[in-house]
């Protein structure tokens, strides 16, 4: 009897909750919490229908760390699944510590007040878990997440050493939408308009946002400009993979995103400063979050696909060797099944498989983990039959310069 806390009813907690409901010999429980309880009675009529499965619901403010250790000590989960905002990871992994409970998220934690991330703060939380016998497992969606494990499971079955890896992240999609973003505006602008950097020589590299770009081939899509930014998966992977001379993180924008984010950051409106309107103080990205449309209003005619993976050189047996491994997720296919894009579905999916690790006891131990710190093998057998099935290619040409 595993029962389960899903903290967030966005479209990630929406694919979550699905994916939990048709698994349910490993998820006999589950409740969907969120600050907004009639989000979570929608999704949870939807699984009634789709499978006949009950789900609880509750409300909570996860920025409350009495109020969180209140549900959770009433729901008396096994393992708290964190899908709300990345803001909120420190309360909720607080109220894991108060309660006893295990801990997943699938983004590391960031500061409010400052477009920053990095896993120092969580972290610092290792001793904590460990001395309370609990286990929190960090970035379990697809990047942070997947592209961790499928990294692991290369440097397990296919390296003696890891030299040069690329993390490729493509969504070929096209909602018709002038300008929309695929997960939370708030974070996804935040994220994309920092500073690039990655990994070399034991060093990290700083660049301008966008500065370095390249047109690279995915699977099923074709040709994509693609642009060198900083993800939260480097700083452990680096860390856990000593023998890598260059990581980097690759992701795709088209000249329409970019050209409107120009405008949004030229225009102040991706500040996170707050600044006085009549009288109110308001953060110019907040509000401007509240005027695009809602990543999970996306779905329905949404076409296309995202192609996501790792693309590793090194050395096997002393012979120079090439490897890619990637998933590609066609979001009509996401929504037709849980009624989330594509975006969200890769999200959603690895979070639930890491939680179903973590419960059937193929992932233990005491203290904070990176996903990538577990072994590989149970998670990629999942990915096959729970919708992100991944292909490989050996000594291929990764065109990556």
């Amino acid at each position: 009897m595993s029962k389960v806390l899903i903290i967030g009813a966005g479209g990630v907690g929406r694919v979550v909750a699905f994916k939990c409901a048709q698994n349910s010999a490993v998820f006999t429980e589950v409740c969907l919490a969120s600050r907004t309880k009639s989000k979570c009675d929608v999704i949870a009529a939807d699984i009634k229908v789709a499978f006949g499965y009950s789900m609880s619901t509750a409300q909570v403010d996860a920025d409350n760390v009495p109020e969180l250790v209140t549900l959770i000590n009433q729901i008396k989960p096994e393992l708290v699944i964190n899908v709300a905002l990345p803001y909120q990871d420190l309360t909720i992994m607080d109220a894991c510590l108060e309660t006893g409970v295990h801990y997943l998220d699938t983004a590391n934690y960031e500061p409010q007040d400052e477009a920053k991330f990095e896993y120092s703060w969580q972290w610092a939380y290792q001793d904590k878990f460990k001395a309370a016998g609990l286990t929190a497992v960090l970035g379990c969606g697809f990047d942070p997440g997947v592209t961790s494990i499928y990294t692991a499971y290369a440097a397990k079955h296919h390296f003696d050493e890891i030299e040069y890896l690329d993390i490729v992240d493509c969504n070929g999609g096209d909602h018709g939408k002038a300008f929309a973003t695929n997960f939370n505006p708030e974070i996804n602008i935040r994220e994309v308009t920092q500073k690039g950097k990655y990994w070399e020589n034991g060093d990290w590299v700083e660049t301008e946002p966008h500065e370095i770009r390249q047109e690279l081939n995915y699977p099923n899509i074709g040709e994509r400009a693609s642009y060198v930014i900083y993800h939260e998966e480097l700083e452990s992977l680096v860390k856990n993979f000593p023998s890598l001379k260059r990581a980097r993180f690759w992701m795709t924008f088209g000249d329409e995103y970019l050209t409107h984010l120009r405008v949004i950051q030229n225009i102040g409106m991706a500040s996170i400063e707050p600044i006085n309107y009549e009288g109110k103080e308001i953060v110019p990205l907040q509000f401007l979050k509240a005027v695009l449309p809602d990543p999970g209003s996306l779905g329905d005619n949404y076409v296309g696909e995202t192609s996501i993976g790792c693309r590793i050189k090194g050395k096997k047996d002393g012979e120079e060797k090439t490897y890619y491994v990637y998933n590609n997720c066609k979001h009509q296919d996401a929504f037709d099944e849980t009624g989330a894009q594509g975006v969200s579905y890769t999200t959603g999916v690895p979070a639930m498989i890491g939680a179903m690790m973590v419960l059937t006891k193929k992932w233990t131990g005491a203290g904070v983990f990176n996903v990538e710190e577990f072994n590989p093998d149970p998670f990629m057998e999942q990915l096959m039959t729970q919708g992100l099935p991944w292909h490989e290619q050996h000594n291929v040409d990764l065109e990556v310069q």
